[in-house]
């Protein structure tokens, strides 16, 4: 067990199920054994199981059927190939919206949305049926059908999510994109996918500032010939004045898709129609397009949002990923809809217009389950280290989550102190882009809580700790996390590269799937994430993981958040730079004596940093992951690597600056 977990201290190591939750939780304890046990068993017939949760037009005639990576003759690895439910024909949008409405549920909320500004709608089953057969018409007019690519560069709006919808119900493609990307990075997807149509807005309201976009959009499609349309939101109006308009290109939203038919009849797939595109912004070399595929996703993003956030019908759910985030996909889009759950979608940021605007959405719509990210949580930590002002009612709160990275024990345990009074569960997912939905993760009701840990695997996948040579590594020691075979909602490929998806995941241990994270089980068998494999720190000959460093640092009362990297050091190959951001409070002084000597009682002598660096923030994706690879850019004044996916741009000149002083 890590030193930032013995730091809690032992009444905090563990927290039992809450008993009241447990009497009345979706998955109870022995329904869960009996779950274990049956997948263990047969995982192929326990997913069957859960694939007859939805509506299919049509059985499958071959549940799965698995061709693994194998060396050739030439020496070269045959590309692998997965097919789940193959044969089963089914309807991805139908099942998320048109059978909740044919059950009588139409007057259910789907979702209540609140924008930047403060403008707020509610739409119901009904509503997005009708919305979503309307776009769905009218990318048919526009000349979109099955199989064809279209990428959407759109904010969190309810227009997101009905494109989205209307995508998925004529059996196209889509790819999100986060709308705060460069138009070089949208350029890339709208290539990488020969993608047919852009959905874009005029502009986007950014912390409180009307920007306009659609000039980004027009540049990343300039001289694309297979663009045929740019299908464009009005969001912002008369606060961004001047749009560049392509006559017989660009159309309006309000003029093809709201004059368009509320009715309209969708077709059944197979399964293994691809559903959606998400880029990965990777460490090294061009994003990498997976590639998700109908039915398995489905069955699997339903029966994990079902199962660890205790879905129940009068629940008012809130996952606060962007819409293009793969988080989003799963636990904002298809799973909650297809479960028949009542959502909330916020537009802005959480500081925006102040620093309390969740609290002050969760009070409004009386959110049941906030699921959110690390770096969101130490934020708020930073912002209300005592917890948030008693102006705020979060007493609606059952259940709280965690995604993105490995969750440093002190921010669980405000987390579940502040927001979830003591009583909330707190269900921390590990999972990728690659995996679809969630792999490992505890059940709340069931699993007892390790703050940091993402505790056991989930039925039907089976993860392990392996060695160089793919061993299993024995308790306590790290290594790399890899999953034995396939399961569902994986994806199937990288876009129009097959050979870089058997690369980069199935040759180092054939015959599993390498997530390129480090990890460790401890003594209970429960899983330890350490964070990228290239994220490990080799200090005279001491392997070091970045997160628990991060722990410990944001273990002590001066740091909200920290990033640390490995740089060069002549005597010690490498050593430990870390990179703080101070919290509120904080005396100004130069930390680096007592961070140097707080880690040495922490962690040991061998993890006190060379160099402390303070600064206003750190480089994050907008799922929260510190993109470490930049900072050690900075830190040897190199160019800077791909940096596409940041969520703040201004970030790393900040940065840059205060390292100059």
């Amino acid at each position: 067990m890590s030193a930032a977990i013995e730091n809690l201290g032992t009444e905090s190591r563990v927290f039992d199920p809450p008993a009241e939750f447990t009497a009345r939780a979706n998955v109870g304890p022995e329904q869960y054994d009996a779950m274990i046990a049956a997948a263990a068993a047969d995982p192929v017939a326990w997913w069957e199981q859960q694939a007859a949760r939805l509506e299919w037009e049509t059985p499958w005639h071959t549940a799965h059927s698995w061709q693994p990576a194998q060396r050739q003759a030439d020496g070269e690895y045959s590309v692998p190939h997965a097919e789940w439910f193959a044969g089963g024909r089914l309807n991805v949008a139908v099942n998320c919206v048109d059978r909740h409405v044919r059950a009588g549920r139409g007057d259910k909320v789907a979702f209540h949305f609140e924008g930047e500004p403060g403008d707020r709608a509610t739409v119901t089953y009904a509503d997005l049926q009708r919305r979503v057969s309307q776009a769905a018409n009218a990318l048919t007019a526009l000349g979109v059908g099955k199989g064809d690519r279209v990428v959407v560069y759109l904010p969190v709006l309810i227009e997101t999510v009905v494109i989205t919808l209307a995508i998925a119900r004529i059996g196209a493609i889509h790819s999100l994109v986060f709308g705060g990307f460069s138009a070089e990075a949208l350029r890339f997807r709208v290539e990488d996918t020969g993608a047919k149509l852009l959905v874009t807005s005029d502009g986007q309201f950014r912390r409180g500032t009307a920007v306009p976009v659609k000039a980004q959009a027009d540049a990343a499609v300039a001289g694309n010939a297979a663009v045929e349309h740019v299908l464009v939101v009005r969001r912002t109006g008369d606060a961004t004045p001047d749009i560049p308009w392509t006559e017989g290109r660009d159309v309006w939203w309000h003029d093809v898709v709201d004059t368009a038919s509320e009715v309209h009849d969708a077709e059944a797939f197979d399964a293994e129609t691809p559903l959606f595109i998400i880029y990965t912004s990777g460490t090294t070399g061009r994003p990498k397009g997976l590639v998700h595929t109908s039915g398995g996703y489905l069955t699997q993003a339903s029966w994990t949002h079902w199962a660890l956030f205790d879905a129940k019908d009068d629940d008012v759910y809130w996952c606060t990923a962007d819409l293009a985030w793969v988080t989003a996909h799963t636990y904002e889009l298809y799973g909650p809809l297809s479960n028949g759950i009542t959502s909330v979608i916020f537009e802005g940021t959480p500081n925006t217009p102040h620093p309390g605007r969740h609290f002050e959405i969760i009070e409004r719509y009386g959110v049941t389950t906030y699921y959110t990210a690390p770096t969101l949580i130490r934020s708020l930590m930073s912002w209300f280290p005592d917890g948030p002002p008693a102006q705020w009612d979060l007493s609606s709160i059952r259940l709280l989550g965690t995604v993105g990275e490995a969750i440093n024990p002190e921010a669980w345990v405000w987390f579940r102190r502040h927001l979830g009074a003591d009583r909330a569960p707190v269900v921390d997912t590990w999972w990728q882009s690659e995996t679809g939905a969630a792999i490992a993760a505890p059940v709340p009701g069931v699993t007892p809580l390790k703050p940091g840990s993402a505790t056991r695997a989930l039925p039907g996948v089976t993860v392990r700790v392996v060695d160089d040579a793919g061993e299993d590594v024995p308790a306590g020691s790290g290594g790399a996390l890899v999953i034995d075979g396939t399961w569902p909602s994986m994806a199937r490929t990288v876009w129009g590269d097959p050979a870089r998806y058997r690369d980069a995941y199935w040759t180092r241990v054939p015959g599993s799937y390498l997530a390129g994270d480090g990890a460790r089980l401890d003594a209970d068998g429960d899983l330890w994430l350490l964070g990228r494999m290239d994220d490990v720190i080799n200090v005279s000959g001491h392997r070091l993981s970045t997160i628990e460093i991060e722990s410990a640092l944001v273990a002590h009362p001066d740091v909200a958040e920290a990033g640390v990297v490995g740089a060069a050091d002549p005597t010690t190959g490498q050593a430990v730079v870390a990179f703080v951001v101070p919290n509120r409070g904080a005396d100004g002084a130069d930390p680096t004596a007592r961070l140097r000597a707080h880690l040495a009682t922490a962690i040991g002598p061998i993890a006190k940093p060379r160099e402390v660096h303070v600064v206003p923030d750190l480089p994050k994706t907008r799922s929260g992951k510190i993109m470490r690879r930049l900072l050690v850019d900075l830190l040897d004044g190199r160019p800077l690597g791909d940096a596409t996916s940041l969520q703040d741009e201004t970030v790393l000149e900040r940065i840059a600056e205060a390292l100059r002083r």
